[in-house]
């Protein structure tokens, strides 16, 4: 679709509202993966293969500090990365492209283990609430390395690592990418390594079996206890990242919401257990075909209350797009957020459609209204976006949605994607662009 440029006012996604979604769509690789096994691709001596890499502004800058950083970086059409660290190793990237985004911090570990001294700037992101680096420095000088935070960089160092026990366990439970900063800076330690409360999310199960496919010897996958034995060297492999679980959780979400009848391709449905509960139980009719996942909802859903875990508990990543579901379900529901329990900034815009929805000791309580009405809204941060996107589905009348680059981030073509099942959704005018293009080959 063209987005033509207005110099008047900025980008912005116009959807009309009241179309139910019908056909199929097929899910990208998951960004939460693809990431972090990205930044794992430093540690490997020979040529690494990444398939089904989704397109999106986040993947676009992790590349582009990777081809600073000096590792040959080949893009080629569908979703395949091609990585190759062929000479030095720099460790300190772009202030600004570290600041565009928070996986970037997932860098430390793995130039830590190339026995690189690092100065990495801080990382940006969403809004969405404190996210405090503590968990990830501890494993690293649990590991040997020396650590401080200094005029907001991460500044580390470390002539050898060695392997030692590890918990990781924070004030909202595992984090996940210091899970795979300890696990990509253990697996070319000195000895044995335990993390103990490591994240158990598919995501970090992915980047695990990564590193084993390179030669890394880790025991415990998919538990909260990880025991890696080190190994002096890793090789490059061939490796397709797993499909994107919060993806299919907003396709689905855009279907309770909206009505519709569609087909999830490429789903895990074992990723989506506790979404797949309160979809059922809002009335959402699931079955699983050879094909994928089928998705249907006649109706308007009925309220069901949600609170956000780690995995495999509810992920807060759903947390928005859900909430735009419950805004107009029968009856009330509370929504709380365990992981980041300020991440409620989508309820004010969604208010301004006419969602009741009031704060509660740390919870907001949604009493379900027969319909939303278009407005004017504002994206505070990736997930918002989509689950404003998601009330403009369901909405009637117009609604207008800016702060788009946050939805360019996270998803791969999800407006093409929404056009494909029926959506009336188009944009108007020019995202704001992303960080100048990296030397990339290919």
């Amino acid at each position: 679709m063209n987005r033509v440029s207005s110099p008047a006012q900025p980008a912005r996604l116009v959807i009309a509202g009241g179309h139910r979604l019908e056909g199929e769509v097929t899910l990208s690789g998951a960004k939460n993966a693809a990431l972090p096994i990205l930044a794992a691709s430093l540690l490997a001596d020979g040529p690494c293969t990444l398939r089904r890499v989704p397109v999106n502004a986040d993947i676009d800058t992790l590349c582009q500090i990777l081809d600073q950083l000096g590792v040959t970086i080949t893009r080629e059409p569908n979703g395949v990365i091609r990585t190759e660290c062929t000479g030095p190793i720099d460790a300190e990237p772009d202030e600004n492209l570290v600041r565009a985004m928070r996986g970037s911090i997932c860098l430390l570990g793995p130039l830590l283990a190339r026995r690189r001294p690092v100065r990495l700037a801080l990382p940006g992101g969403c809004m969405i609430g404190p996210r405090p680096v503590n968990l990830h420095l501890k494993a690293l000088r649990a590991l040997g390395a020396e650590v401080n935070v200094r005029h907001g960089q991460i500044v580390a160092r470390a002539r050898r690592l060695r392997g030692a026990r590890m918990y990781l366990g924070g004030s909202f439970g595992s984090s996940v990418l210091a899970t795979a900063n300890a696990l990509t800076a253990a697996v070319l330690a000195e000895g044995c390594t335990t993390i103990e409360h490591a994240a158990v999310e598919p995501e970090i199960e992915d980047l695990t079996r990564f590193l084993m496919a390179m030669g890394a010897r880790i025991r415990g996958v998919g538990s909260h206890r990880l025991i890696v034995d080190g190994v002096k060297r890793l090789r490059g492999t061939d490796y397709t990242i797993m499909p994107d679980r919060i993806e299919a959780g907003t396709f689905m979400a855009a279907v309770a919401a909206a009505g519709g009848n569609i087909l999830i391709r490429g789903i895990r449905d074992d990723h989506l257990g506790a979404v797949l509960d309160r979809l059922a139980a809002a009335g959402v009719t699931l079955v699983a075909q050879r094909r994928g996942l089928r998705v249907c909802a006649q109706r308007r859903p009925l309220a069901v209350d949600i609170t956000t875990w780690p995995y495999p508990g509810f992920p807060t990543d759903l947390q928005a797009p859900f909430l735009a579901v419950q805004a107009i379900s029968k009856g009330v529901s509370v929504v709380m957020d365990k992981v980041f329990p300020k991440r409620f900034r989508h309820a004010e815009e969604l208010a301004r459609m006419g969602a009741d929805i009031a704060f509660e000791n740390g919870a907001v309580r949604v009493r379900g209204v027969e319909s939303l009405t278009g407005a004017c809204m504002e994206a505070s941060d990736l997930r918002a976006a989509a689950a404003l996107v998601i009330a403009g589905l369901a909405a009637e009348g117009v609604t207008e949605i800016t702060g788009l680059q946050h939805l360019d981030r996270g998803y791969e073509r999800l407006v093409e994607k929404l056009r494909g099942l029926g959506a009336r959704i188009e944009y108007i005018g020019q995202i704001a662009a992303r960080p100048a293009k990296a030397r990339l080959a290919g």
